[in-house]
């Protein structure tokens, strides 16, 4: 596949791999600066900014922030979102201000937004920059693939939205629910954990799949599988013999659809797949990306769909 094909699709389906994210800039407006009198300065301009309870249109940037504001029951507060907001159902009314990582700052600022809650895998830089000098009050976001970073995520917003009580409640339950989801993940003994293949994309009859450190490789950890690459970091196209050696006995996939999804029978019959486990036995899991990928207030019970498709209920 040439090297501009590839490069697409990684842009194409990176819409919901949040945990690949590069750290946006550390000058950002901190969510504690939002929260503070409105005698404090908002951004690096200098400019005052009202109290977080005064934000009434407030922008979101990203799936997992704007799945958390309407889990807080704040939804009406958002103005606009962007394309990887995809849940629930009602952000789809919300314009739309475009993809997360290619924001233009006239789509921004045309929503008019008096808070913008970017996760800080977004940009591009110069975009930011110009909201920067445009005053509007930003909040960073992080993203960390983890139970730790699903809470962050909430008490970040929380303060940035004022509703500390209604963060401290979410976090409650999202805790509860992971422990029961690793309650469960604890049943499946170390030597009977399933070896699973995350194949980002097939294009071109190619297996792009995740290595170590992405969002995929830690929602198969949490749901007590064995990533199959670990070779690599990041999503890398893989060598027939790459796949042969990663020996998945399952493969985990988005579920696009639309048509976009690779037949089930085409996919166990590509070359590089046909002779490990998982093609033989058809062992393939699809789920929706952002509910697997997204970390934020489902992934406990995403971690638990996925535990039965591999182990059974």
């Amino acid at each position: 596949m040439h090297s501009q094909s590839l490069g697409a699709v990684l842009l194409a389906v990176t819409v919901w791999i949040s945990a690949l994210a590069a750290p946006a800039a550390a000058q950002d407006q901190s969510p504690a600066a939002v929260t503070e009198a409105a005698t404090e300065t908002a951004t690096e301009t200098g400019t005052e900014a009202a109290p977080a309870e005064a934000a009434e249109r407030v922008l979101s940037v990203g799936g997992a922030i704007t799945e958390i504001v309407y889990a807080l029951g704040q939804g009406d507060r958002l103005v606009a979102r962007d394309t990887t907001s995809s849940f629930p159902p009602e952000a789809a009314a919300l314009p739309d201000v475009g993809y997360m990582r290619s924001l233009s700052p006239e789509g921004v600022l045309s929503v008019g937004p008096d808070l913008i809650l970017l996760d800080e895998g977004a940009g591009p830089p110069d975009t930011l920059d110009v909201l920067r000098s445009a005053s509007v009050p930003l909040v960073i976001v992080p993203d960390a693939p983890t139970r730790a970073g699903i809470l962050e995520k909430v008490r970040v917003i929380g303060a940035a939205l004022g509703v500390e009580a209604e963060a401290a409640a979410l976090s409650a339950q999202i805790g509860s629910e992971f422990d029961r989801a690793a309650a469960r993940v604890a049943q499946i003994a170390a030597p009977e954990r399933a070896r699973v293949l995350f194949i980002l994309s097939t294009q071109g009859g190619r297996i792009l799949a995740a290595g170590r450190n992405t969002s995929a490789a830690a929602i198969i950890a949490l749901a007590g599988g064995l990533n199959a690459v670990d070779a690599f970091e990041g999503y890398k196209p893989l060598t027939d013999e790459a796949v042969a050696a990663a020996a998945p006995d399952w493969i985990l996939m988005m579920d696009r659809g639309g048509g976009h999804d690779t037949a089930l029978d085409d996919l166990v019959a590509m070359p590089a797949l046909a002779p490990t486990n998982a093609a033989r036995n058809r062992a393939v899991i699809r789920m929706n990306g952002l509910y697997l990928l997204g970390f934020g207030p489902r992934t406990a019970q995403a971690i638990v769909d996925l535990n039965a498709a591999i182990y059974g209920e």
